[in-house]
């Protein structure tokens, strides 16, 4: 419920109450400690962590040093909040299969939605990957994806 929260209130006010993201990583580190070992998730979060890490300092950099502009003008910062939140979220490979098509996933839906809507110049990208990262976990227990646990 807090992936879609984010998602409505992103879309609709390009803004996030803050307290959505640790409850999306408390609830994502519990769902990820009940379905891995145990020994498995202090490397999974390691990785993880240093992928959002890396992602992170790339848009900084980019930011700084090609778009010659500021971190905040480019990326929001709860864009930066949900990276976090969403290392809790699966194992390794598929955290990092399904980041980066949730990225894919975000930039069509909003270049799909951008010709209708003119009213925000912004993308609501942390919004689009709540969406994409809740309709993740459905399948998974629905049973569409089987194996987003291990490793």
């Amino acid at each position: 419920m807090s992936l879609l929260f984010v998602f409505y209130q992103d879309v609709k006010e390009r803004l996030v109450y803050w307290f959505l993201f640790p409850v999306i990583a408390i609830c994502s580190g519990i769902l990820l400690y009940n379905n891995m070992f145990y020994e498995a998730i202090k490397t999974t979060l390691i990785i993880n962590f240093a992928f959002v890490l890396f992602l992170v300092l790339v848009v900084l950099g980019y930011s700084k040093f090609k778009l010659n502009t500021s971190i905040s003008q480019t990326f929001g910062l709860g864009d930066t909040l949900l990276f976090f939140a969403l290392a809790f979220t699966f194992s390794s490979i598929s955290f990092l299969v399904l980041f980066v098509f949730g990225l894919i996933f975000s930039l069509t839906l909003h270049l799909l939605i951008k010709r209708r809507s003119v009213e925000h110049k912004t993308v609501p990208l942390a919004g689009y990957l709540s969406l994409f990262f809740a309709i993740a976990y459905v399948s998974h227990w629905t049973g569409i994806l089987k194996s987003v646990y291990s490793i």
